[in-house]
C-alpha cells in the first residue's frame, strides 16, 4: 500500500497506460515515504500487464493472486532484478556499498531474451549506495538502455548523484507524509501499538512512515528522549552518556544502535531551530560533527558503545556550561 503519494503514483500509472515510458525513473525523497514500495508495486504491474492477463485495476494495483504478483513476492521473477547492499557473511552486517560487480552482473539479464514478456525491470535501492565504479557502470547502461527495460532508482539524496545520471532520468518526487497518513500507516503496520505510542512516533517521525514504524518498533522515542536530555541539560558526570552507551552497546542491540545513528542528526537539527545565539551555533556545530561520525562509524566498524559515548559528548557540548 502506498500512502500519501498519489501524484507520484498517478504520474507513473499514466505513463504506463499510454506505454510512453521513460527508461529510467528517479524516485526522490526522504527515507521511509514509499519510494521502494512504489518501485515494487510499479514493477509488479508492468510485468503483470506485459505477461498477461492484463490487470483490470485502477492505478498500479495488481491482485495478489496474479501469477506475476506471486513471482515478484517470492523474489523469483526471472525478468526482475533488485539491487541493494548485500550482507557481509563474515560480520553479518550490510556491506558499505552496492558494488560495481553487482551492477555489471545486470549484463547477464540484458544478454538474455526476457523470459515471461517483452519487459524487464531493474530496481536499485538505493542508488545513493553505489560505489563510484558502480555509478559509472550504471551510467553506461542508462546512456544506452536495453530495449523494454525500466530502471527504478531510489534516492534519499538526489542532489548528491552524478548530474549525468540525474539528467537521464525522469524524476518522481515523494512528499513527507502528514500526521493522518502516518497514523494510518502505523495502525496498519503495528495494530497492537498503544495510541499514545503511535502519537509520539508520529510527532517525532518528520513525515517519514519508515521512521515512524522504527520509532514504534524499536522504542526509539525513549532513545530520542535520552539524547534530548543530554542536548538540553548537558552531562557533567558522564552518567547519561554512559547509560546510553551501555544500552546500545550490549549484545542484541544492533538494530536499535543502527536506528539511533540514523535519527540522531535530525534530532539535533530539530532542536537547533528552537535555539538562538551561541547555543544555536553550538547545535549546528554538533549537527555537523554528529553527522560525520554516524556516517563513518558503520563503515569503519567502530565500537558501538564507544561511538555512542562520543556522540553523547557531542550532545553535551550544546547547552550553556553550568557554573
Amino acid at each position: 500500500m502506498i500512502v500519501g503519494q498519489d501524484r507520484a503514483v498517478e504520474q507513473f500509472a499514466a505513463a504506463w497506460e499510454r506505454r510512453a515510458l521513460h527508461h529510467a525513473w528517479l524516485l526522490a525523497g526522504q527515507r521511509g515515504v514509499g519510494k521502494a514500495t512504489l518501485a515494487r508495486v510499479a514493477a509488479t504491474r508492468v510485468l503483470a500487464d506485459a505477461a498477461g492477463p492484463e490487470v483490470d485495476e485502477p492505478g498500479l494495483a495488481t491482485p495478489a493472486e496474479h501469477r506475476i504478483a506471486r513471482l515478484v513476492e517470492a523474489g523469483s521473477h526471472p525478468d526482475l532484478r533488485w539491487l541493494e547492499r548485500l550482507v557481509n557473511e563474515k560480520t553479518g552486517n550490510l556491506a558499505r556499498n552496492i558494488t560495481v560487480d553487482q551492477v555489471r552482473a545486470l549484463g547477464d539479464l540484458f544478454d538474455l531474451t526476457p523470459a515471461l514478456s517483452p519487459w524487464r525491470v531493474v530496481v536499485i535501492d538505493s542508488i545513493d549506495d553505489l560505489e563510484k565504479g558502480a555509478a559509472n557502470a550504471l551510467l553506461k547502461m542508462l546512456e544506452e538502455p536495453p530495449a523494454n527495460t525500466i530502471f527504478f532508482l531510489v534516492s534519499h539524496a538526489p542532489g548528491r548523484l552524478l548530474p549525468t545520471i540525474r539528467s537521464r532520468c525522469r524524476r518522481l518526487d515523494f512528499q513527507s507524509l502528514d500526521d493522518d497518513a502516518l497514523t494510518s500507516v502505523l495502525a496498519s503496520a503495528l495494530p497492537d501499538t498503544k495510541e499514545f505510542e503511535r502519537n509520539r512516533a508520529v510527532a517525532a517521525a518528520g513525515g517519514s512512515a519508515g521512521r515512524a514504524i522504527a520509532l514504534a518498533q524499536l522504542d526509539l522515542v525513549t532513545l530520542e528522549d535520552k539524547a534530548l536530555k543530554i542536548l538540553r541539560q548537558g552531562d557533567r558526570t558522564n552518567s547519561l552518556r554512559c547509560g546510553l552507551a551501555s544500552e546500545l552497546g550490549k549484545r542484541g542491540a544492533g538494530d536499535r544502535y543502527a536506528a539511533f545513528l540514523e535519527i540522531l542528526p535530525s534530532v539535533i537539527a530539530r532542536e537547533s531551530r528552537t535555539l538562538s545565539g551561541a547555543p544555536r551555533q553550538r547545535a549546528l556545530d554538533a549537527y555537523a560533527e554528529a553527522r560525520e561520525l554516524v556516517a563513518v562509524a558503520p563503515r569503519l566498524s567502530l565500537d558501538p558503545a564507544a561511538t555512542v559515548f562520543q556522540l553523547g559528548g557531542i550532545l553535551a557540548s550544546v547547552p550553556d556550561p553550568v557554573p
